[in-house]
């Protein structure tokens, strides 16, 4: 599985050491396709190692385990890379195989933390929360009368489990005295990564939340939808891709694809072969030629950011907003013993123009306030009527205007 990366190489890590001051080396090896190399670390720095484990052995306050302090050195090697490297404990890595597949097993809400509580983003439409009645902007106290704090995974993971068990969430409501209790079964969640709405005829608004591994035939059934509800193949699209936080790679290009006759959709370099890789456009449009706003801010990212510039470059889509987030790595997940992996940034990527992104961010064409007014859609809430969507958000507003002029650049295939 890449996360924004294609290709994934086994790794095998052995690390051999005594728990003595006369180790004398650790050995790693890294086996890919193609060949095995095997290489000695410095007897000094293999030394090093052994002497702070020793220490903290026998004298820190509390007795670590070997296995404990190991997978600490472990986590801290990878995370001191970069911010999006990590090591992966069997738990984590299901976590990320859970959200990249699109599916998993729980209540279906999307929450977030704000201001050190667990608030609800939205309940998933279908599924128990939604039944049962929670809101936008619940905030969780309990799950099964365990308090909930600020920890998201802790809180995910209690939601989590077996098809058809019970769970109760206590939660606080904005004008509502007391707590309200909600009791509810767990079930199987398929989470639509894409969602749309007509805006009015011919006029389509579309939201990609994320990239997952159905993010394009989630697009494909989203735009055939809003197509027969118009009657007829639409003007005009608003994509969201504000606050998408990225995804699967692979997702993004299909997207940009789907909007594109031909050329390049993204390129990387890295290391290794497996990490140089170039995507391109197959012939055909998905919106037989309509006129595309792109609206973007600081929490598009990643795999978002790869569909905004390559739509950008090949003057395919005008880009409206706010400056995007700048991650312009790819990083691989490779899986280890026992369940767990290491995410680790394998390439740099670059649009179809040749621009690295990263740290920078994609510039919109045409930058759009912030409104207070926006707040319902920049927490991802789904409101199901076209003129309580405009109303809320003044960018969106300014996104159809903008449609409506015609003055729309097209991709040079056409």
């Amino acid at each position: 599985m890449t996360i924004l990366g294609r290709g994934v190489l086994a790794v095998s890590i052995g690390v051999l050491m005594g728990l003595s001051l006369s180790v004398s080396g650790i050995v790693m090896a890294e086996r890919n396709n193609e060949s095995e190399a095997v290489r000695t670390l410095p007897v000094d720095h293999a030394r090093l190692f052994a002497e702070v484990l020793e220490r903290v052995k026998r004298e820190y306050v509390d007795t670590v385990s070997d296995e404990e302090l190991i997978e600490a050195a472990i986590r801290g090697m990878v995370a001191d890379l970069d911010p999006h490297s990590a090591f992966l404990d069997a738990s984590e890595y299901n976590e990320i195989r859970i959200n990249t597949s699109g599916n998993y097993t729980g209540v279906g809400l999307e929450v977030n933390v704000e201001d050190g509580r667990v608030i609800v983003v939205s309940p998933i439409d279908d599924t128990p929360a939604y039944k049962a009645g929670l809101e936008p902007g619940d905030v969780i106290i309990a799950i099964d009368e365990y308090p909930v704090e600020e920890d998201l995974d802790d809180t995910i993971a209690r939601m989590r489990g077996a098809p058809g068990t019970p769970v109760t969430l206590t939660v606080a409501r904005e004008g509502v005295d007391d707590l309200m209790r909600f009791e509810m079964q767990r079930a199987r969640i398929q989470v639509a990564s894409v969602r749309g709405q007509m805006l009015e005829p011919d006029f389509g608004y579309v939201r990609i939340t994320q990239f997952s591994e159905t993010t394009s035939r989630d697009l494909t059934r989203t735009l055939l939808d809003l197509t027969n509800r118009n009657d007829g193949d639409l003007r005009g699209i608003v994509l969201d891709l504000r606050n998408n936080p990225g995804g699967v790679l692979e997702a993004a290009a299909d997207v940009a694809d789907a909007f594109l006759e031909d050329g390049a959709i993204v390129t990387a370099d890295g290391r290794v072969s497996a990490a140089e890789f170039a995507m391109t456009a197959n012939p055909g449009d998905i919106s037989a030629g309509a006129d595309i706003v792109i609206l973007i801010n600081a929490g598009t990212a990643s795999a978002s950011e790869i569909v905004a510039g390559a739509l950008q470059d090949h003057d395919r889509a005008v880009v409206m907003g706010a400056t995007s987030f700048g991650k312009g790595t790819v990083q691989t997940v490779m899986p280890l013993s026992s369940g767990r992996a290491i995410k680790l940034t394998t390439s740099r990527y670059f649009t179809p123009s040749g621009r690295s992104i990263h740290e920078l961010g994609i510039e919109p064409d045409i930058r759009l306030s912030s409104d207070d007014n926006t707040a319902a859609i920049e927490r991802g809430e789904w409101l199901d009527e076209a003129v309580m969507l405009l109303r809320s958000d003044a960018q969106l507003r300014q996104a159809l205007s903008h449609l409506k002029t015609g003055n729309i650049r097209q991709s040079k295939a056409q």
